[in-house]
């Protein structure tokens, strides 16, 4: 009989271990299934910001002459890469510095970018959410943006070699800097500033290089004349259209992929501000360009759309349905009344990208002080990143474009400029057979 209950006691006691272990299997198992279903859908909102690039492509040549379409083309895609590379080079490890050198301002984790061995740089590097990699893919589809803002804003008459050197220093070393004060866990951060995926830490700081470059470089020829503003259109409507939809698509990838993880709550949620944001910034954008111009105007509606996006980009998931749509809505009014002040100040943005991306990306900063749901959030807080971006980013902007400008030039010559940036600047023409290649 002793001997019968040892034996129970020791068979209960093997049949307890085997069902911890199978516990304990099935919840690695259900870990690992959930880091893999987490790490695609970052990857899946990776290539839809990067399909990004292509809408800021279409968008700004169909927005501007025919004459510098390869220009523009050239200069979008290139970003795209100069952006990758000086990010993979040092703007990840300045803008996730890890430790900070100078108080919570400037850190940098070294040169290059490497992976933590096994699961460390896999399911254990970000709580199961995403491996290192794709952290670093992810943000570098980031970094490029910010300079394709400014590319809009300069086109059709800045120099194609200095508006490269800017950009590779304003992409890899700005950008990230300022951007490592809130996400990279800096002073702002600590001081409570909220940007959920960029009005400010993206939008606006394209924004503020993209008005320091107008500045600079000073309006197209023909744009103002004897005290009046002539329009110059754009040479493709549908393919700025177009270019709009690429980017209204890519934004649920900006927005959504933002979350951070694939949790189906947060990011749905996200989805539905976001589109609900922009739907109201295109209507209200109608309503106003309608009544200022007397005319439905197409180029402020798409840009209208742009503007709701933008708006809604800092606060996606902190602030209510509601306001999701006020903060659209009065972005779409805001960029029809910034476009139209813009070109009364003389200040000849081709696009539009100064009022899309900086005005509204200031707005939309601020909106998270007045609506967010998270009582945590304030609005001398988010003013006070507002100010701080300005400050810095504008300076840096206006001192690499200055140093350019009074070194090699940062405008084409006259000649140039009026003939084309196609011939010009790569001796090629966007439409073979449509146009009149001039070599005199």
């Amino acid at each position: 009989m002793k001997k019968w209950k040892v034996f129970s006691s020791l068979f209960f006691s093997l049949g307890a271990l085997c069902l911890l272990s199978q516990t304990a299997h099935a919840e690695v198992t259900a870990a690992e299934a959930m880091f893999t279903a987490n790490n695609t859908w970052m990857l899946v909102a990776t290539f839809l910001v990067f399909i990004m690039h292509l809408g800021f492509a279409a968008v700004e040549s169909g927005l501007t002459r025919a004459k510098n379409t390869v220009n523009i083309l050239f200069k979008n895609f290139v970003i795209v890469s100069i952006g990758i590379l000086t990010y993979a080079l040092m703007g990840f490890n300045l803008m996730y510095p890890g430790d900070f050198i100078l108080g919570s301002w400037f850190g940098f984790a070294g040169w290059g970018i490497s992976s933590p061995e096994g699961a460390a740089g896999l399911i254990e590097y970000a709580n199961g959410n995403y491996s290192y990699w794709t952290d670093f893919i992810f943000q570098g589809m980031f970094a490029a943006t910010a300079a394709t803002i400014v590319s809009g804003a300069v086109a059709e008459r800045v120099k194609l070699s200095s508006f490269l050197i800017f950009t590779t220093v304003f992409v890899g070393i700005v950008y990230p800097v300022v951007g490592s004060w809130k996400w990279g866990g800096g002073w702002l951060d600590q001081a409570g500033f909220y940007d959920f995926a960029g009005s400010t830490l993206v939008h606006s700081v394209g924004g503020w290089g993209a008005l320091a470059g107008v500045i600079l470089l000073g309006p197209r020829f023909g744009k103002y004349v004897n005290g009046s503003i002539r329009p110059i259109m754009g040479h493709s409507l549908p393919l700025a259209t177009t270019g709009v939809f690429l980017l209204w698509l890519g934004w649920f990838g900006f927005n959504g992929g933002s979350v951070l993880s694939g949790d189906p709550g947060p990011v749905s949620f996200v989805f539905v501000t976001t589109t609900l944001a922009a739907a109201a910034g295109v209507i209200s954008s109608m309503i106003t360009s309608w009544s200022i111009q007397k005319k439905p105007d197409l180029s402020m509606v798409l840009n209208g759309c742009l503007a709701g996006l933008v708006g809604i980009t800092a606060g996606a998931d902190t602030v209510s349905i509601t306001s999701s749509l006020i903060i659209g809505a009065i972005a779409g009014a805001l960029v029809v009344i910034s476009v139209i002040t813009f070109d009364k100040l003389r200040i000849d943005d081709p696009v539009g990208a100064i009022s899309v991306h900086l005005v509204c990306g200031i707005w939309g900063t601020l909106a998270v002080g007045l609506f967010s749901t998270n009582p945590e959030h304030s609005f001398g807080v988010q003013l006070t990143g507002v100010i701080a971006y300005a400050l810095v980013c504008f300076l840096a902007a206006f001192a690499i474009f200055l140093v350019l400008k009074l070194t090699i030039g940062i405008r084409v010559s006259e000649d140039e400029e009026l003939r084309g940036l196609d011939v010009g600047e790569h001796g090629m023409e966007a439409y073979s057979g449509f146009q009149t290649f001039t070599t005199t």
